[in-house]
């Protein structure tokens, strides 16, 4: 289904045994059940139209390091990486060495897949499967966004760090400050952007920059025992503004996307990810994006990622650049 033909968020239908403003069903085809949600939306037609967006051939990758998160949170390992030292092997004579690398998928950048969330009120994930039950199908892997092609279109930076700074706006990344949509339309106002259904929308709150820039003391002060950091106000204005600008995906430099503590009614997570298949990126490294937007004056640029193909992941890294 093409952005056009969706229904308006206030127009959403009623599903059976979701909430309403849940997006299942919207994207199945010939009778079977939907696994990609609002990537969908990532038509063809959309990813020419975003190569329009290449024009001056500077790449910036948008990873943060692997080893970055530098503590366990919420009882989440840390990356463990080890080299192996071919010349060490009995009978072998080669110059060479091998990674073996451990990582769990939310302790860095990445994509939270359609296995990672179900609604908090019911225990559903996309288009109705049950937590006790998601895993024993083949539904719903971070795969699947491979055999699709990745995840590629339009990029837009919304620097609400930069913005705030500007405006005189205090606040710290690693606190409950939440962002409202007034603010969001401010800021794309402020940058010139327009937005186009299919958009995959990034915003910058500091979060890695706070975190990449305090000692290990503070790190476990304001994030291992802690629970508030600045994201997207969770609330019907949100979501419905999500919604009707139809955004294949959206991501940030924060631990969440959305203000953290959640809001219970309104808790992004459960609408996006388990109500439209929408995927929320986390701990994006956004800084050099950030300048290299200031330094062309524009806030756009062609977006490409590449998530593993790793069969009934539940997350992914996403491997993603923005060329300009």
């Amino acid at each position: 289904m093409k952005a056009e033909h969706l229904p308006s968020w206030k127009n959403m239908p009623s599903v059976k045994g979701a909430r309403q403003g849940f997006a299942w069903g919207l994207f199945d085809k010939d009778g079977v059940k939907d696994q990609l949600g609002t990537i969908n939306l990532l038509t063809p037609e959309v990813v020419v139209r975003a190569r329009e967006e290449i024009q001056t051939g500077k790449s910036v990758a948008l990873n943060w390091g692997l080893n970055r998160l530098s503590q366990e949170t919420f009882g989440r390992s840390v990356l463990k990486h080890e080299l192996v030292n071919w010349r060490e092997k009995p009978g072998f004579t080669f110059y060479s060495w091998d990674d073996e690398i451990s990582i769990n998928t939310q302790t860095g950048s990445q994509w939270d897949g359609l296995r990672h969330w179900g609604d908090t009120k019911t225990g559903l994930y996309y288009n109705g499967y049950h937590h006790d039950e998601v895993t024993k199908t083949d539904q719903l892997g971070v795969e699947n966004w491979t055999k699709r092609g990745g995840i590629v279109g339009r990029g837009v930076l919304l620097d609400y760090a930069s913005y705030a700074q500007r405006k005189g706006i205090k606040y710290s990344p690693m606190s409950d400050h939440a962002i409202t949509v007034a603010e969001l339309e401010d800021v794309a106002r402020e940058s010139g952007v327009t937005f186009l259904p299919g958009d995959i929308l990034l915003l910058r709150v500091g979060w890695t920059k706070w975190y990449d820039e305090h000692s290990e003391e503070d790190r476990e002060k304001y994030v291992t025992n802690a629970y508030a950091w600045s994201g997207i106000k969770g609330c019907e204005e949100t979501l419905e503004w999500l919604w009707d600008h139809h955004f294949a995906a959206v991501a940030s430099d924060n631990n969440g996307v959305e203000v953290v503590p959640m809001d219970a009614d309104w808790r992004l997570h459960d609408f996006l990810l388990s109500g439209w298949g929408m995927p929320m990126g986390e701990m994006w490294d956004l800084e050099e994006l950030s300048r290299e937007c200031e330094r062309q004056g524009r806030w756009t640029f062609f977006l490409t990622s590449a998530p593993l193909n790793l069969p009934g992941g539940a997350a992914s890294p996403p491997n993603a650049l923005a060329v300009f």
